[in-house]
């Protein structure tokens, strides 16, 4: 029977007799389609098209009324995630996607006014978690055909914003607990010996109650659902380059990111060969230009160095050659420091030559093994002249991450990567005033942005690409039993390493814990917990999990 009246009411809109009820239609304008069957959402959404087209009287109010129903009402958002209301809910998405297209097609002006009416629209911090993920996944729907081309980036800023004000509002201080003496390598693998699988457990335990942490796990869904649609559409890249605009306005120099920065992960996995190289070009294009501040190029290095290091569908050859450009940037800065009357080994000074030099080391460390198994690929590394920038008077193995540092020369050692003794004392490679002096609040041991995801729900769309370091085949595991043999890559031909290669450390391994073998996430900010000398770390490390943070901007 309403279906019927709603039927009237749209053939009165031809006739403006409706046009001075204006109690029916403020009623009209507050209805919820989600009470309804389809059959009275299809009149309803048809008396709404009818009113918007009339000489923009009410083109703000039809189009305020759509947007309202993204969400379900208050008394259905406890159903909304039931299973039964899956196709109902998909079936009022496409209606109101429909609804929308149609007024658009109908009225120029509606893109604009719609643009503005989902920025005020846009849920908060604060919002329920079904509701706001209802919303979003409505939202990006729109995200197609002339509806996208006209307000396509605006929606995705939208989205990314929510993201990455939820990211930076998950708190960390009660993750960290009782082991503050671990390297950066030294979590995963330890997870791992106790039966927990790859952080599936822990990360329950970690977020079980963290409300905004559950709520941004599932937008990721969402988004990584919209993204894989994309792909299967043939959009992928439209969207990537949208997203790729985005991440370096609003996601690249965020402090305390941790999550959100996964959206261009999964993006680029959907597409390795086009979308995951231009990633990683991208960043590299603004880590070597002077177009952008120091801040800006130092998240943009270290981004590529946990990238080519995380990210299992980049080809070896995309990695050496990205290592290439970094190599080549820091061996003509150290020329250029060569060429001044006065140098100065100030680590804020050089901090972007730091950080450079610690995504070489950080890469090789999970990628060396790969690379040595091509003979090309392993005569271009080796050509690279690392030692050279290693050697530099502006020391980067004082600077850098003692960890990279050590887990890099044991490897480099295994490879004989060196065809000269590279004479440093191990307590000299350490220094932990300077690592903490640089670039602010310990940014060298704070910055790796994809460190392993722990949220849970959305999981499943990073682990399958994403590298652990418990399945990373080191160039020592072989002269160690293997220890990971479960979850080893292919064997290499140890025998076919150059003999002419060599290399010697000033130090004894065996006074050396090399705890690799347990591998950790980014440590956490000083102020947590402050930085401390031990005879084996050298660094004071957090419990089990932590932030990776870039610095305040």
């Amino acid at each position: 029977m309403l279906a019927t009246t709603l039927r009237a009411l749209s053939e009165a809109v031809s006739k403006i007799d409706i046009m001075y009820h204006h109690a029916l239609l403020h009623n009209i304008f507050t209805m919820s389609i989600w009470y309804y069957n389809r059959d009275t959402r299809d009149a309803l959404l048809d008396l709404i098209i009818r009113l918007s087209a009339v000489a923009d009287q009410y083109l703000r109010e039809c189009l305020q009324m759509l947007v309202n129903n993204f969400t379900p009402p208050g008394p259905l958002v406890p159903k909304i995630e039931d299973k039964r209301w899956e196709a109902k809910r998909k079936e009022i998405y496409s209606q109101l996607h429909e609804s929308l297209k149609m007024i658009s097609d109908t009225v120029p002006l509606a893109p604009r006014v719609l643009k503005d009416i989902i920025n005020r629209s846009m849920p908060k911090l604060f919002d329920n978690k079904v509701k706001m993920v209802s919303f979003v996944e409505c939202m990006l729907g729109l995200d197609t055909e002339r509806l996208g081309d006209l307000i396509g980036t605006s929606l995705l800023e939208k989205v990314v914003d929510l993201l990455t004000e939820l990211d930076v509002n998950i708190t960390w201080e009660d993750i960290l607990q009782e082991e503050h003496s671990k390297g950066i390598f030294e979590m995963e693998l330890e997870d791992l010996a106790n039966g927990v699988d790859n952080f599936g457990q822990e990360t329950e335990v970690l977020f079980g109650g963290n409300v905004c942490a559950n709520k941004l796990d599932g937008l990721m869904v969402v988004v990584c659902k919209h993204l894989k649609s994309c792909a299967e559409h043939g959009c992928l890249k439209r969207e990537f380059d949208i997203l790729k605009t985005i991440f370096r306005k609003g996601v690249l120099k965020v402090h305390k990111s941790k999550f959100a920065q996964f959206i261009m992960f999964y993006a680029c996995s959907l597409d390795p060969e086009i979308c995951g190289l231009d990633f990683a070009l991208f960043l590299t294009d603004i880590f070597t230009k002077k177009e952008d501040d120091a801040i800006a190029r130092m998240s943009a290095v270290s981004y590529v160095g946990s990238y080519l290091s995380r990210a299992r569908f980049i080809s070896a050859d995309t990695v050496v050659a990205i290592l290439k450009r970094l190599v080549d940037w820091c061996i003509d800065h150290c020329e250029r420091q060569k060429k001044r009357h006065t140098r100065t080994k100030n680590p804020v000074e050089h901090q972007i030559f730091y950080a450079s030099c610690q995504a070489v080391m950080y890469v090789l460390c999970f990628r060396l093994r790969s690379i040595m198994d091509y003979p090309n690929l392993k005569s271009q590394l080796f050509k690279m002249n690392i030692r050279s920038i290693l050697m530099d008077p502006l020391e980067p193995l004082k600077v850098c991450l003692p960890s990279i540092v050590n887990e890099f020369l044991r490897q480099a050692k295994a490879a004989r990567l060196f065809n000269a003794s590279v004479d440093l004392e191990l307590e000299d490679r350490i220094d932990s005033d300077l690592s903490k002096a640089f670039g602010g609040v310990n940014r060298l041991d704070m910055f790796f942005p994809f460190d392993p995801y722990l949220l849970k729900e959305s999981d499943s769309y990073i682990r399958p690409n994403f590298e652990f370091w418990s399945l990373v085949k080191t160039t020592y595991s072989d002269d160690e039993g293997d220890e990971l043999g479960d979850f080893d890559a292919p064997g290499m031909n140890v025998d076919s390493l150059d003999d002419n290669f060599d290399i010697e450390l000033n130090s004894d391994d065996d006074d050396i814990e090399y705890t690799m073998n347990k591998m950790s996430i980014t440590p956490h900010r000083s102020f947590y917990h402050p930085m401390a000398m031990s005879g084996d770390s050298g660094l004071s490390m957090p419990a089990r999990i932590r932030p990776s943070v870039s610095p305040p901007s």
